[in-house]
């Protein structure tokens, strides 16, 4: 059984994720938080597999109330999912170098929503490649290239080729085709590379590349 924590400020939003996810088999919503300081506190009362979280609540934001899960050894295992609207495009890597495992846009399809918590509860970061691309490539625009983290002396020449891919929205799937290598070969590759660049998850790895000058935005995958 999936739990899942639903963080929005939003009463309806919260009832219509609530509804479409209990009518799952595998999944549950153990708790409601209308502010980013009740989202930490069930977050530590429940550890939930996943947190839904909405960045623009009152008090304490969506950011910060991320943050402060991520950094909690007690919510190892609590996965957060920021939950934003293409207005908000600025925030997404800030989001994900808070500690999130990736986000969705508030209007997608109900079973891209299922689809993107059963994902996230078993460890995986980037939702939708597609959607993830388009998004961090806007962000990208703004960034500033910041000089290649020492970590990345470390990586083998295959390892970073398997990093790039990551940036570059790719599934494992994906990349196992691209590289002609298998399926568990990329997996092990991708384990390895979240290990010696101390990442939480893929999505920070996307974030790292993209601050490194590794991938530029309007590189097609």
């Amino acid at each position: 059984m999936i739990t899942v924590l639903l963080a929005d400020d939003q009463a309806l939003v919260r009832g219509g994720f609530r509804a479409l996810l209990d009518a799952e088999n595998d999944v549950r919503v153990v708790a409601e938080a209308a502010t980013g300081d009740d989202a930490v506190r069930l977050a530590l009362e429940h550890l939930p597999d996943v947190v839904l979280m909405d960045i623009r609540m009152p008090g304490l934001d969506g950011l910060e109330a991320t943050r402060r899960i991520a950094r909690n050894p007690r919510a190892g295992g609590v996965h957060v999912v920021v939950v934003t609207t293409f207005e908000l495009d600025e925030y997404v890597a800030e989001a994900i170098r808070s500690g999130a495992s990736g986000f969705l846009v508030k209007d997608t399809e109900p079973a891209d929503l299922i689809r993107a918590v059963r994902v996230a509860a078993g460890g995986d970061a980037l939702l939708s490649p597609t959607v993830t691309r388009r998004l961090l490539e806007r962000v990208a625009t703004a960034t500033r290239p910041v000089a290649e983290p020492a970590a990345l002396a470390e990586l083998t020449p295959r390892e970073r080729e398997v990093l790039v891919e990551v940036a570059r929205g790719l599934s494992n799937e994906e990349i196992a085709g691209a590289l002609y290598l298998s399926e568990s070969t990329v997996k092990t590759h991708v384990s390895r590379v979240l290990t010696k660049l101390d990442a939480r998850d893929r999505a920070q790895l996307v974030v790292l590349a993209y601050e490194a000058g590794l991938v530029r935005p309007g590189w097609s995958a």
